[in-house]
């Protein structure tokens, strides 16, 4: 029986059936939709595999369409739109049950001697050796873990703050939320595998900073949330194996909406991807 960790590298192992078609395995869970992390992951994998691999993936620009259903596969097709001299891009549409559920654009950059330097200093935090697992930090409190869980077991997940339980801890809250992350093994070399690992693992906690001054992260939920849209840059190479800090804040929310931008450093304090996203919040009547 395989770990965590190779269900998600066999998940991210899309079928191709097609020339510029692939195919992706949904699993089956007790929720309403498939996991945004999930579906952009594997849409990534098919861009990838339709360019050749001295150019690794420098941007990603995505739109959730509609909720995927789980259980049922997923069809990626790609659009070669652009092979540049230096830049590659592609257009990945996923459709499932004939309809599209989801889009994106992912550009490929060949490597460039550098041109200009600067980057804003890593956040002084507590090493991840100090923090619990989330998942026992969870596990010790609730008794048992929600059935969404199972989408965070190939990594190891450690908040940077407490967790808080209850509203009356949330005073003076700001929308800010720090975590620690690595897959909970290793993952094969090719650093497509990685980027695509961290393209699933940044959807799991970046739209906590938008909850965060107004619930708490984990127990009973006030707010049925949607990820609208999601963009990345990769600035450099990392691993997903390793330790990355994934610092996340929460600039507005409004109308319904609730935008989210994280900095992913790796340990030695390099700035190696951008992220951000809006979802979509609405309070859950009763």
């Amino acid at each position: 029986m395989g770990t965590p960790v190779d269900d998600l590298v066999a998940l991210l192992d899309l079928e191709q059936i097609e020339l510029n078609i692939f195919r992706g395995r949904s699993p089956e869970e007790a929720l309403q939709r498939t996991f945004g992390g999930q579906v952009a992951g594997q849409a990534l994998v098919a861009a990838g595999r339709t360019v050749d691999g001295d150019r690794p993936v420098h941007s990603l620009h995505a739109y959730f369409l509609r909720p995927g259903v789980p259980g049922v596969p997923i069809v990626y097709q790609v659009d070669r739109l652009r092979d540049g001299r230096s830049f590659t891009t592609r257009r990945v549409l996923a459709i499932q049950g004939g309809r599209s559920i989801f889009a994106l654009t992912a550009d490929f950059h060949a490597p460039e001697p550098d041109s200009i330097e600067h980057q804003f200093p890593m956040p002084a935090v507590p090493a991840p050796e100090t923090l619990p697992s989330a998942l026992d930090e969870v596990g010790s409190r609730l008794g048992e873990l929600p059935p969404f869980i199972s989408r965070r077991q190939p990594f190891d997940i450690r908040y940077v703050d407490r967790l808080r339980w209850s509203t009356e801890e949330l005073d003076g809250v700001e929308a800010r939320s720090g975590v620690w992350l690595r897959t909970n093994g290793a993952l094969p070399d090719d650093p497509l595998i990685h980027v695509c690992a961290l393209t699933y693992a940044s959807d799991m906690t970046l739209l906590d900073a938008v909850r965060a001054p107004v619930e708490p992260l984990w127990g009973t939920r006030h707010f049925d949330m949607a990820s609208l849209d999601h963009a990345m840059w990769f600035h450099r190479p990392f691993r997903a194996d390793d330790w990355l800090l994934y610092q996340q804040e929460s600039p507005i929310a409004h109308g319904a909406r609730g935008l989210a931008r994280g900095e992913i450093f790796d340990r030695s304090g390099q700035l190696v991807v951008s992220v951000v996203q809006e979802g979509l919040f609405r309070r859950i009547k009763g």
